[in-house]
């Protein structure tokens, strides 16, 4: 059963995708302790009083991958035509053609056409659709993401290896049963160049998501330790937002400059706005006042109306639980206190 996304308060909290790995389940992993997890994830978020939680990404978590906690191979190594061999060879090249700073070796190596192979997002969410109590966001890498961690030794191409993801992506999209499927996007805001390949791409994704299911884009500089890895502002983004096959924006703010509120009055009125103001780059827990705050100063820029969603910049992994339910109670008191509840 997909239940709906509440229609008020007229400002509602959500999460953006991971949460920490409970102990436990990284101690002894199954598909009962993965269950166990995310069940309760989706209780936590509950209890505090989330009004759309993710289910965690517990089962996506890699502990012997050291980059991205294994989000980009959850979606890659399953595809049919990647080969996840990476030795010396592979690696040097990748450096000499591809290089993303932080990332010293690709997810994989393209070796023909890509397909579904092993591929079953639709299993995932079914899993956290019988333990979510309501309802709840489930997330998706974008394929212009995807396509950044890979060397390619078939298209030939960016472009056409860009758009090949997004059409295997687009195939596990439609009878998700979750009240709102949300595209990550890390890379485009430090390299706004590729905007218009990587909105055509995730326009793909984004189209074949069933229709009544609530679409959302997250966009991110991205996180490693508490580290920024993209450089770029909001400004020069506007255009790409814009053209965005989406409902609502979910966006980092509270871990930027004050100046990257500027760019959310061009945004298109008929995407509404979902913003960052818990920072999960530090471990500071915000304080109501603080929430109510980084809130306001959007609504005076935007107008009253704008802000649909407030979240927290980026998902919770790096952090530790005990710091990241106290951020999640501090984003629903934050938001009741700037609504007058």
């Amino acid at each position: 059963m997909a239940y709906k996304i509440p229609s008020k308060p007229r400002i509602l909290t959500t999460t953006v995708g991971s949460y920490p790995v409970p102990d436990w389940l990284a101690a002894l992993p199954s598909e009962q302790a993965v269950i166990d997890a995310t069940r309760v994830v989706f209780d936590i978020q509950r209890q505090v009083g989330i009004d759309l939680p993710t289910d965690g990404e517990l089962y996506r978590f890699d502990v012997n991958h050291p980059d991205t906690n294994g989000m980009i191979e959850y979606f890659i190594r399953p595809m049919a035509g990647i080969s996840s061999v990476v030795g010396r060879s592979v690696t040097d090249e990748f450096s000499r053609h591809h290089p993303m700073g932080f990332r010293r070796k690709p997810a994989g190596v393209v070796e023909s056409k890509l397909g579904e192979g092993s591929f079953n997002l639709l299993v995932d969410c079914q899993r956290a659709a019988a333990v979510a109590g309501g309802p709840f966001k489930f997330t998706v890498t974008s394929p212009y993401m995807l396509s950044r961690t890979l060397l390619d030794h078939h298209y030939g191409n960016f472009a056409d290896l860009t758009m090949a993801i997004a059409e295997v992506l687009a195939a596990q999209m439609p009878k998700l049963p979750t009240a709102c499927v949300q595209v990550d996007e890390a890379n485009i805001p430090g390299n706004p160049a590729d905007a218009p390949l990587a909105a055509a791409a995730m326009n793909v994704v984004l189209d074949a998501i069933d229709k009544g299911t609530e679409r959302a884009v997250h966009f991110c500089f991205g996180n490693y330790g508490g580290q920024t890895i993209q450089a770029g502002n909001w400004k020069k983004l506007v255009d790409f937002l814009n053209a965005l096959h989406c409902d609502h924006l979910v966006l980092e703010l509270a871990h930027r400059p004050k100046s990257d509120l500027d760019a959310l009055k061009h945004i298109d009125k008929k995407i509404a706005l979902g913003v960052g103001v818990v920072d999960i780059k530090v471990n500071h827990i915000e304080t109501p006042d603080e929430i109510a705050a980084r809130i306001e100063a959007v609504e005076k820029k935007v107008g009253e109306g704008r802000v649909r969603w407030v979240h927290p910049d980026c998902g919770f992994w790096m952090l530790k639980r005990s710091i990241s339910d106290r951020k999640l109670e501090a984003l629903v008191l934050g938001r009741d206190k700037y609504l007058g509840r």
